[in-house]
């Protein structure tokens, strides 16, 4: 991870980066202000990022509004958690419908989950594995690591985890459950895991004593 995140540290400010910091403002402007004229300036804001990302992205504005249609309040990072269950030198990997790639089951974090909890409840819904969480092993900022962009800022969290039970089955969002060897994995989803998080996360799990990684 160290690795990776100094390579994105090196790339350049993006729009999708602008756009995320205005609307972040213009969304905290309207939970905390109460003069008519403010409000009217800060959902100018919001009109004009989405306008900006509609034809940044070539979409319809229409869609460009929805990416934060219903946020309100102080805006704040979105959280996803990870789970990675290491057996025999194998990971458990599910296949997401959406792309037709690979990845460590997970998903967002809830109202009202706690981080492990969340981690669990996506494992089981992604895998059919009944599992807990062992260790934090990184909390990472997306922004930092080489993902494609996305629209929105967020945070990471990946958990070793353990199996206690289940089986194997898909969901309405993963059309297959499979172990693979870390040194032969299959082409992954990369909007939600890379491969050197899944070597991290195994070294984390072959020496338990390291410390979480950040950042």
């Amino acid at each position: 991870m160290p690795a990776s995140r100094a390579a994105a540290d090196a790339n350049p400010v993006t729009i999708l980066d602008w756009a995320r910091k205005v609307q972040a403002i213009a969304q905290s402007g309207l939970a905390f202000t109460n003069d008519p004229f403010d409000r009217e300036r800060y959902t100018q804001l919001t009109d004009l990022v989405a306008s900006i990302l509609a034809c940044e992205l070539d979409i319809p504005l229409a869609r460009a509004k929805g990416f934060w249609e219903g946020e309100e309040g102080y805006a704040t990072p979105k959280v996803d958690v990870r789970g990675g269950i290491f057996e025999d030198g194998r990971v458990l990997l599910v296949r997401e419908r959406s792309d037709g790639k690979w990845t460590l089951p997970g998903g967002w974090v809830d109202v009202n989950d706690s981080p492990s909890g969340a981690v669990a409840r996506e494992i089981f819904e992604e895998s059919g594995y009944h599992a807990r969480a062992v260790k934090l092993a990184a909390l990472v900022d997306k922004r930092r690591h080489a993902h494609p962009p996305g629209i929105h800022h967020i945070y990471k969290l990946f958990f070793l985890c353990e199996r206690t039970g289940g089986a194997a089955a898909v969901s309405t969002e993963t059309d297959a459950v499979q172990f693979f060897d870390v040194r032969s994995l299959p082409e992954l989803s990369t909007g939600r895991v890379l491969a050197p998080q899944i070597e991290r996360l195994h070294q984390h799990h072959l020496h338990p004593e390291l410390a979480t990684d950040f950042d």
